[in-house]
């Protein structure tokens, strides 16, 4: 009895199956590359979602996915195939949802047959040979192109020789060309034009100021004075004097001794000295290039001499 009922229920889907789904082709016979129209009709219209590739084709191609057709409350899916192998080949069963459920449709097997060529009807020619194609402007285009290229650049070669400049020495080559002494004293009057401690800027005035003044005694005697500490190229100074190998007298390096302190006290300490000490550290500096040179060698003397 129940084998009986879901026999019967299995009739039953397969009548209502075969009356929603049902696939055809125009043609199950084609020859190599002819194309044909294979078709999915779905008796609905609602929520109906046709299959945008065919599934598992072999040796069958889809030449165009053509629009979705509707035909008496029914949708007609066609798709236009073509086949480049010869051989019998199906189209297999695809899935077809309508209203969220699944139907599969049925395959269709579809032969592709060769073109028969009858040799006895048709002339054969010989072989021919290579035959070359006339000479066009794309043929002698790159070489044009690279000759430009060429042309353009011994043009702007002989533009540059003929119009560069010679090399001029900017402001800061020209000072330091000059001697310490020199360059030292062109630095501080280039400092004097920044108004640096007028504009409150006192820090970087000092900072400028004592750089110049250590810059010069490295140069012109020969000291690491822009990286010692105050303290130590104080004393190094005082050796010197005491060994005649300076000439500068020991107010001189008092003066620089209170200069490089004060301006240690600005940048680490913050102090803010008047404008009337200010104008004294500059007139002190200046007085300390002056004053502190090496001493003379033997040769220069006689040389001064002589002069």
């Amino acid at each position: 009895m129940k084998l009986k009922i879901l026999f019967f229920l299995f009739l039953i889907s397969t009548v209502t199956f075969s009356q929603k789904v049902s696939v055809a082709s125009d043609t199950t016979n084609i020859r190599i590359g002819e194309q044909f129209l294979f078709q999915i009709l779905v008796k609905d219209t609602a929520n109906v979602i046709f299959p945008e590739k065919l599934e598992n084709l072999t040796s069958l191609e889809i030449v165009e996915n053509i629009k979705i057709d509707t035909f008496k409350n029914s949708l007609i899916k066609k798709y236009l195939m073509t086949g480049f192998d010869s051989g019998a080949f199906y189209i297999p069963s695809q899935q077809i949802f309508i209203k969220n459920r699944a139907f599969i449709t049925d395959s269709i097997l579809i032969n592709v047959a060769t073109i028969a060529t009858d040799t006895t009807k048709q002339k054969m020619f010989p072989i021919k040979a290579i035959q070359n194609e006339p000479l066009v402007y794309d043929d002698f285009k790159p070489y044009v192109v690279w000759l430009l290229l060429a042309l353009l650049l011994i043009g702007a070669v002989i533009y540059y020789l003929v119009t560069r400049k010679k090399p001029t020495i900017t402001e800061d080559e020209g000072i330091a060309a000059l001697a310490p002494f020199e360059e030292a004293i062109e630095k501080l009057q280039e400092l004097d034009t920044k108004l640096l401690w007028q504009n409150n800027e006192i820090k970087k005035y000092y900072s400028e100021l004592t750089e110049i003044v250590r810059a010069y005694i490295e140069k012109e005697l020969k000291i690491p004075a822009l990286e010692i500490t105050t303290h130590e190229l104080v004393d190094i100074l005082s050796a010197f004097n005491k060994a005649k190998t300076i000439d500068a007298s020991k107010e001189t390096i008092k003066k620089l001794n209170a200069l490089l302190q004060e301006a240690d006290l600005v940048k680490f300490a913050k102090s803010t000295p008047l404008s009337h000490e200010i104008e004294e550290d500059r007139r002190d500096a200046e007085e300390v290039l002056y004053t502190l040179k090496p001493t003379p060698t033997i040769e220069e003397t006689k040389d001064d001499e002589l002069e």
